[in-house]
């Protein structure tokens, strides 16, 4: 696969800067954005599988770290979801200043805490298309529900009971085009045999649907 863009990057925000990774595929129909969850970061085994499966999908993805190492030691600041989603608002202006990007429809694929910023930030950004959570924490956000306008996927394991159930009371309360996926016999971190995958699919099918570049008309 062909890229235009293919490297480790820093993202400056303020007095701190933020570590990640940027791909774009030559093909790319628009970029994902993704929002960490608590403790984890670009690294993530789970968040590089979902990306590599949405680059085949003719997606490009940025994978940054919301907290600096320093902050992440601090517990409480993993569940700040005003930091998060001020670090996400600004990562996004960022991306959005890159020449390579321009054109490119922007969404967001959030976990755990981390999908709760990403929540609040689409809130206050709304010319984002398309938002995924994935075990994740919208009701840290039940305040901003109401004002979210792209279209929502919340992914969570049918085992992942009190996520589940926090889940569902936030479904309720999305006004936009949403969806909650199920996924049978997985627990929060989707460890069990071909969940992840499922994962992948739901995901890669929401913004096949919903991230797709804007048409120009004549």
């Amino acid at each position: 696969m062909d890229f235009i863009y293919n490297n480790d990057v820093t993202i400056p925000l303020g007095n701190i800067k933020l570590d990640g990774k940027l791909i774009i595929p030559v093909t790319a129909n628009g970029i994902v954005i993704f929002s960490h969850g608590s403790g984890s970061s670009h690294l993530s085994p789970r968040n590089i599988m979902v990306a590599e499966y949405l680059h085949k999908q003719h997606f490009g993805t940025l994978l940054f770290d919301l907290l600096t190492p320093l902050e992440d030691q601090y517990y409480q600041n993993r569940f700040n979801i005003e930091l998060l989603t001020d670090r996400l608002i600004g990562a996004t202006e960022w991306l959005e200043k890159q020449p390579f990007v321009k054109g490119h429809r922007l969404g967001y694929f959030g976990a755990s805490t981390g999908a709760a910023s990403a929540l609040h930030a689409a809130a206050y950004l709304t010319r984002l298309t398309a938002i995924v959570s994935r075990g994740g924490r919208p009701d840290l956000a039940m305040n901003v529900l109401e004002k979210i306008e792209s279209p929502t996927l919340l992914i969570v394991g049918s085992l992942d009971f009190e996520v589940l159930e926090l889940n569902r009371k936030a479904y309720m309360q999305l006004t936009c085009e949403k969806k909650l996926a199920v996924i049978p016999g997985a627990t929060h971190l989707f460890e069990e045999k071909g969940k992840m995958e499922q994962v992948c699919e739901e995901a890669g099918l929401w913004f096949n649907k919903y991230l797709q570049p804007a048409v120009i008309e004549g």
